[in-house]
C-alpha cells in the first residue's frame, strides 16, 4: 500500500511552504509499507532555531488554509532543534541542519520510497558556519596586500 494520493498532496501543500520559507532541505518519504500510523514523513531543515519555529508556522498555516490541523506538536518548546508536526496523514519533521545531519532520516528509513516533490519546492543553500570560512576573506585579503 502507497501513500495516498490525499496524503502526498498534503505533503506537496507543506513542502511548498517550507520552500516559501527558504527551508535549506526538504525530503518526503513514504513510510506507509512500515508505519500504521501516517503515510509520509516529510523532512524539512532550516539553519537556526527562528527558522525552524518559522517553518513550522509556515507548513500549519498551509495546511490549516485547506482545511488540515494539526493534531500534535512536540519540539518547538526549548532551543526548537527538532519540532515533529504529526497532521494524521503526514508527519512534518523540521530540524536545524546540524540534527538533520546527525539524525539522518533518509538514511534511517533508505528503504522507503522517496516521494518526488514538484518543481517549484526549491530550498536555499545553507550559508557557512564556520569560523575558518568566515574569516577567509578577511585573511586572503591581508595576504594579498603584504605581497
Amino acid at each position: 500500500m502507497a501513500a495516498t494520493p490525499e496524503s502526498i498532496e498534503l505533503t506537496y501543500i507543506a513542502a511548498r511552504a517550507a520552500s516559501e520559507g527558504k527551508a535549506t532541505s526538504i525530503t518526503a518519504i513514504d513510510v506507509s509499507e512500515r508505519l500504521v500510523l501516517t503515510d509520509v514523513f516529510l523532512v524539512i531543515s532550516g539553519s537556526t532555531e527562528r527558522q525552524v519555529r518559522a517553518l513550522v508556522d509556515d507548513v500549519e498555516e498551509a495546511l490549516h488554509k485547506v482545511g488540515h490541523r494539526r493534531l500534535r506538536r512536540e519540539g518547538l518548546e526549548g532551543e526548537a532543534r527538532w519540532v515533529i508536526v504529526d497532521f494524521g496523514d503526514i508527519m512534518v519533521h523540521v530540524q536545524q541542519d546540524e540534527d538533520r545531519e546527525f539524525y539522518a532520516l533518509e538514511k534511517l528509513w533508505g528503504d522507503q520510497p522517496v516521494i518526488e516533490l514538484p518543481d517549484d519546492v526549491t530550498v536555499e543553500e545553507p550559508e557557512s558556519s564556520s569560523l575558518a570560512d568566515y574569516f577567509a576573506p578577511v585573511y586572503n585579503d591581508e595576504q594579498g596586500d603584504s605581497q
